[in-house]
């Protein structure tokens, strides 16, 4: 892979942020809990099992206002009213139709946002939550997988006086997030951090979830070793190879090695390896894509003050004819804004790029995107419609209130402005 597809660079992110030399909690969800019993814990906060620092995400549906809803659904006559029908097929299948749009789409569309953008969350359903965000701006998710909602795996809190507290969706009314004070020490340990390789080659460096699950240095990898079954902590692992689709490789810090199977942390029954970069968010891998990955240790760990108050998207939208407008943008007909989430793949990893850190997108076919970051990494980006001939429109607003719709099959490219 080419230099520009290493993932996570030490520079960039010591230039980012200024927790150099910080202990790791000062990198941790921190705040208070209110139940629905009135009672207040505070302290270290790990959701859902593998989302415990501010760059993690919060997975979850949002709700499009109706008034985009109907503008879209405007916008996708207009669009068929004024074009030809134009298909391509090969070999029976359709490969793009500029007729053929998602009329049905009900306005519900896939979000997240890192815990670093929240202020407050006020659980307002059985699946819902409504959040307050730096910005002053409120937004509510529902669903998304099992982050919000009676699906959650467990929600754990290190309060001061009452040790380690175990609570559930229904225990919860309130959550108010702080900046973690200096002088903590977690009973979890260290955050996960390390070099994964691909199968192909490819090296990707950041903060680590491995299964989905463990993230911290006292998690524990299960496995057999012939007939013992061992539950290795993470913190003594220096690494794990792919030794088959059965079985792993696991080499330990006092140079003992392992050849261990039995367990979904060490073959095809992995749910997926996460590596996750604070300047722009993460990347999944699966199991048949993995080869290695060796741990380290981080120089540095974003804080809470990190994190500061996202704005509107704002940029130059160009088309293939040459024409150009500037204003603010609504991306995929629901991205508004620069804490939201651009999706898509290369070479079978999912990419999640917060917006804020992509400085432009440049259409490379109906299919796929060149997204360019404003570190310089750039990415080519497919299987999703925000880098496809599935995007629902990118709407641009002048400053005089005016509205310019531009659809993929004219989209030549944006410049975004920070």
């Amino acid at each position: 892979m080419r230099d520009h597809l290493r993932f996570f660079t030490m520079l960039a992110i010591v230039a980012l942020f200024s927790a150099t030399g910080a202990a790791q909690e000062r990198g941790r969800l921190y705040g208070t809990i209110t139940t629905v019993d009135g009672e207040r814990f505070t302290g270290l906060i790990r959701w859902d099992k593998n989302e415990a620092h501010w760059f993690d995400i919060l997975n979850g549906d949002k709700k499009v206002p109706a008034r985009y809803v109907r503008r879209w659904r405007k916008a996708e006559k207009r669009h068929a009213d004024r074009n030809d029908p134009f298909v391509i097929r090969l070999f029976g299948f359709t490969l793009f139709d500029n007729h053929r749009r998602t009329t049905s789409w009900d306005g519900t569309a896939q979000s997240g946002i890192r815990f670093g953008y929240i202020e407050e969350m006020q659980i307002t359903g059985r699946n819902r939550v409504q959040l307050r965000l730096k910005s002053g701006q409120d937004i509510e998710l529902e669903n998304g997988s099992t982050d919000i909602g009676t699906d959650i795996r467990e929600i754990l809190i290190e309060d001061k006086d009452r040790g380690l507290v175990e609570l559930d969706w229904n225990d919860l009314d309130n959550i108010r997030f702080s900046p973690a004070p200096a002088g903590l020490r977690s009973q979890s340990g260290d955050r996960l951090f390390g070099t994964l390789s691909t199968r192909r080659g490819e090296e990707f460096t950041g903060f680590v979830c491995w299964d989905m699950d463990e993230i911290f240095s006292e998690d524990m990898l299960d496995g057999k070793d012939g007939r013992k079954k061992l539950k290795i902590p993470f913190g003594e692992i220096r690494r794990i190879e792919r030794y088959s689709a059965s079985a792993s490789r696991v080499l330990l810090k006092n140079g003992e090695e392992l050849i261990l199977r039995g367990s979904n942390d060490v073959d095809d029954d992995n749910r997926g390896i996460l590596i996750l970069d604070p300047f722009f968010g993460q990347v999944r891998f699966e199991w048949d894509d993995f080869q290695r990955l060796e741990f380290s240790r981080p120089e540095t760990i974003p804080t809470y003050d990190d994190f500061k108050a996202p704005k509107k998207l704002r940029g130059t939208v160009t088309t293939e004819d040459g024409d150009s407008f500037t204003g603010t943008i609504h991306w995929d007909s629901d991205e508004e804004f620069t804490w939201e989430f651009l999706d898509g793949s290369h070479r079978d990893h999912a990419f999640d790029i917060e917006f804020s850190a992509i400085r432009s997108i440049e259409k490379i076919s109906f299919r796929r995107a060149l997204v360019t970051l404003w570190d310089g990494r750039h990415f080519e980006l497919e299987d999703s419609n925000d880098v496809d001939e599935g995007n629902k429109g990118i709407y641009i607003t002048h400053e005089n209130g005016d509205e310019v719709v531009v659809y993929w099959d004219d989209f030549d490219r944006v410049q975004f402005r920070r």
